[in-house]
């Protein structure tokens, strides 16, 4: 079990206000958030005390009987040091605030990546690996974006809309009235941003994930696509997805554009209309109010101003921020999960099955993919599964994985009810071997012993002989250093396969899965992976989907399957005698 401390979203928010999962979100960082709240206002200081201090000074100057000068170097004093101030305390507040708002981006990226490694493969399934790294990067760096500028921009402009409001307060509080008009513009004009600007950021996003997801499909497809000619077709799609994002991106600027020039010259007309009605007012003594007070309600009004302008702006950003937290909680709230917690451990694996009237439907379908499918096996049987294409092959071996459950009849391991198991512990007795091998970005030896940090360099030496790698690989200039290259895009599709089954063979798995292992590979390099299986496969049970009906002659039971039933079932002699299905595949 993961520590929620240390996994902040792993936290159940459905249907709660994006605000509530912000503040979820930073309750581990709330001392550092709280540190460089108080260094933010302090730092931020001299853009509130400027105006009173600038008032004071022009006051002495304009009336020197009650302000003798010693009180414009006081004052100017005053002035300087909070002026000098700025940069240690600026200093203190993005070191403080940066490692808080970092440090809360790995969390939550941690935690977006543990979820994924829960949810069921069927959810893969259904969703682009883009979208992923779309909610994974962009959604994140947006909340930590949003989380930086809610200090500078979101709580600065609060601040300064209720010192300005509090010192005018007390130096002039018939000005009031006039601040006061300022705040329900600012409200009006929120309002009118919030809601289309919210509904052009969600689209904006949506086209993102989409564009993320097929510049993802085009690399994953290049060789396809270079070998069929179709590189046009490849530019075409893409840039598809990219006009739809620029569409997208410009109705929010434009709508975001809009509403900023309009704030821009209302508020300095406002600006312009406080400074000649307070002028006016000193002027003529409409209200008491010295020269230096029409400079300080002067400029606190463009402070409020200025501050609501930035409140207008600083919407989308929120918006943005909560459109975020929605795009990942899509990921962290989905239902779709392989369920393990509080299951049995499994500790030990024989490698027994029994299959009982077992069956299972995907969520959609008209009918089930597997249907009454009952089997015994003994453990180190080796059990081959034909036919043709749909017919539930696939399926079946992700029920022995358990990728997913079945939704009838059950499966009995070693006598236990798999439904009742913890499949991530189960898992550590398996070992799949593809038709495509999956190497990573990395070395031989890593990708060998990929999650086996204890793996000495005789194990692997070992595992590579047993595969009929180690020819191959001692020959490379870096041995079992050299790197494979973007899944494995520096080895044939041969040695691929062999690195794969030195990976099985490592792990001393007592259940092998082998899923058209060797239909890719040339006559040579078959024979080397066939002599390697056959050695994968001594002692241990075995499930092999095959096309190549010579590749499954010796398996202990072959079982024929259509239309995701079994069709027949015996040795390979036994159903060539049967002169059936089998016999009729074995015939072409």
């Amino acid at each position: 079990m993961s520590d929620p401390n240390n996994n902040p979203l792993e936290h159940r928010f459905e249907g709660e206000h994006p605000v509530r999962t912000l503040l979820y979100l930073y309750r581990n960082e709330r001392f550092r958030l709280l540190l460089g709240l108080l260094f933010m206002l302090i730092k931020h200081s001299p853009i509130w005390i400027m105006p009173l201090m600038t008032a004071r000074i022009i006051d002495v100057v304009t009336n020197r009987e009650l302000h003798p000068l010693n009180e414009l170097w006081v004052n100017s004093a005053i002035l300087l040091v909070v002026l000098l101030q700025n940069i240690p305390f600026h200093y203190l507040y993005v070191q403080v605030v940066s490692r808080a708002v970092r440090s809360i981006a790995v969390r939550l990226r941690s935690s977006i990546c543990r979820r994924l490694q829960q949810l069921s493969i069927g959810y893969f399934s259904k969703h682009s690996t883009g979208v992923f790294q779309s909610k994974v990067l962009r959604d994140v760096d947006g909340i930590e974006q949003f989380t930086r500028n809610l200090y500078d921009t979101g709580i600065a402009t609060v601040i300064n809309i209720i010192f300005a409001f509090g010192v005018t307060a007390l130096r002039a509080p018939s000005f009031l009235l006039v601040f006061v008009i300022a705040v329900p513009v600012a409200i009006l004009l929120i309002r009118l941003l919030r809601k289309r600007t919210a509904e052009r950021n969600r689209a904006l996003r949506m086209e993102v994930e989409l564009m993320s997801s097929r510049v993802n499909e085009m690399a994953s497809l290049i060789s396809i696509t270079r070998a069929h000619g179709l590189e046009g077709n490849a530019i075409e799609r893409v840039e598809s997805a990219l006009e739809r994002v620029r569409a997208a991106g410009l109705r929010v600027d434009q709508l975001t554009s809009v509403f900023g020039a309009s704030s821009w010259v209302i508020f300095n007309c406002l600006n312009m209309g406080c400074l000649i009605f307070a002028a006016w007012a000193c002027y003529t003594g409409f209200l008491p109010i010295t020269a230096g007070d029409v400079v300080m309600l002067t400029g606190y009004f463009t402070l409020i101003t200025n501050s609501v302008l930035g409140l207008t702006a600083f919407m989308p950003q929120v918006l943005q921020a909560f459109e975020a937290v929605h795009s990942i909680g899509e990921v962290l709230q989905s239902p779709d999960l392989e369920h393990n917690e509080n299951k049995a451990v499994v500790t030990n694996v024989d490698g027994a099955f029994r299959f009982e009237k077992t069956g299972y439907t995907y969520e959609g379908a008209g009918a089930p993919a597997v249907h009454d499918f009952t089997l015994d096996v003994q453990p180190g049987q080796t059990i081959a599964l034909v036919g043709a294409s749909g017919s539930g092959k696939s399926t079946l071996l992700n029920l022995v994985i358990g990728f997913i459950r079945p939704t009838e009849g059950r499966i009995l391991l070693d006598g236990a009810d798999m439904v009742g198991l913890d499949l991530r512990v189960y898992r550590h007795f398996l070992s799949v071997v593809p038709q495509e091998s999956i190497l990573f970005e990395g070395t031989i030896r890593e990708n060998i012993t990929y999650g086996l940090v204890s793996a000495t360099d005789d194990i692997v030496e070992k595992a590579l002989r047993d595969a009929n790698a180690w020819e191959f690989v001692s020959r490379l200039p870096d041995g079992i250093e050299t790197r494979c290259g973007e899944r494995g895009a520096r080895l044939s599709g041969g040695q691929k396969q062999r690195l794969a089954i030195a990976r099985a063979l490592i792990r001393n798995p007592r259940v092998l899965i082998l899923d058209e292992a060797t239909s890719a590979l040339d006559t040579e390099s078959e024979a080397l992976v066939q002599e390697a299986l056959q050695r994968l496969m001594a002692g241990r049970t075995t499930f092999v989907v095959a096309h190549r009906l010579s590749t499954i002659r010796n398996a202990d039971k072959i079982v024929v399957m259509r239309g995701g039933r079994i069709a027949e079932i015996g040795t390979h002699s036994e159903l060539l005698d049967a002169d059936g299905l089998y016999a009729q595949m074995n015939a072409r």
